[in-house]
């Protein structure tokens, strides 16, 4: 194929059309009217040689071939775009970038509270995107969704992606300060099997946490009550009920003064948690990138 008979801005095209999968809104997302998508959406099929989006109802699917296309492209058009922003150097107090970083609740307030902090103070043009942490943390590398993905080492496992570790915490459970059942400072093991559960859990499937996987696979047998999207979320929803929920100790030190709760031991060993940052390979050696992830070290080596 020649590359001089084909528009290479249907390339852009094609990106939004793979993301959003409806011709109305990725129109909006790069700024074409309906018509406008329609036609380029017609030339992808004649050079793509593929339907690329069928209906199914009141939908849109992606054919085989476009799923296939959607990793290829993202970084095909990724290494164009660093190449039009190629610079020597990165100077955080004059130059205009955009990053996105993946994290939970959890370590967007340990970790990316006190980096924004720091951000608005020394790079007033730089736009920070916080997304939300991602079942597939590394199909968002690859796909180019985030720059950086702040995930567990336990969770994310094997991988090629370059790291960098960021801190270790332990977990501890969580109680109303006023527990009719938990007088003191001490939770028994009668007490943790007995009292209903608050469990944290991401996704249709709803993923247990790293805490509540390792005693379900250790066979405790515990009654969940409520499950929740949020680690932050907990101590606000256990106030005012006999609810015990395993929480990270840096998290929950910072909330307990803004809630009636109070932290205790686990009466059941669990292992601490370890949180790194991820990154493609492509952003190694970008200069901007580089700021980025030596401002999020620094701060992780701050932590008290």
């Amino acid at each position: 194929m020649n590359l001089r008979s084909i528009d290479l801005n249907l390339l852009v095209i094609l990106d939004a059309l793979l993301t959003e999968r409806n011709v109305s809104r990725a129109g909006e997302r790069i700024g074409l009217s309906q018509s406008a998508m329609s036609a380029a959406l017609a030339r992808l099929r004649e050079v793509f040689h593929d339907p690329l989006l069928v209906r199914v109802g009141r939908d849109l699917a992606l054919t085989r071939n476009a799923e296939d296309l959607i990793v290829p492209l993202k970084e095909s058009l990724s290494k164009v775009e660093q190449l039009l922003l190629r610079r020597p150097g990165f100077d955080p107090a004059n130059d205009a970038r955009t990053f996105s970083i993946s994290a939970s609740d959890y370590a967007g307030l340990v970790l990316l509270t006190p980096l924004v902090r720091i951000i608005s103070n020394e790079a007033p043009n730089v736009t920070i995107h916080l997304l939300p942490r991602a079942r597939d943390a590394a199909r968002v590398l690859q796909t180019n969704q985030a720059d950086i993905v702040i995930e567990p080492i336990e969770l994310f496992g094997p991988n090629d992606y370059p790291s960098a570790s960021l801190l270790s915490d332990r977990w501890l459970c969580a109680v109303d300060a006023n527990h009719p059942d938990v007088t003191g400072d001490t939770l028994t093991e009668t007490q943790f099997l007995e009292l209903p559960h608050l469990v944290y859990g991401i996704g249709d499937d709803r993923q247990l946490n790293l805490a509540d996987q390792h005693l379900a696979n250790a066979g405790v047998q515990r009654r969940i009550e409520v499950t929740v999207e949020s680690f932050l979320l907990n101590p606000f929803l256990i106030k005012g009920t006999r609810l015990v929920s395993l929480v990270l100790e840096r998290a929950a030190r910072r909330l307990i003064g803004t809630i009636d709760i109070k932290l205790l031991e686990s009466p059941i060993s669990v292992p601490d948690i370890h949180e790194a940052m991820y990154w493609h390979p492509r952003h190694t050696t970008d200069p901007g990138h580089k700021w980025l992830r030596e401002k999020l070290l620094n701060v992780a080596q701050q932590l008290d």
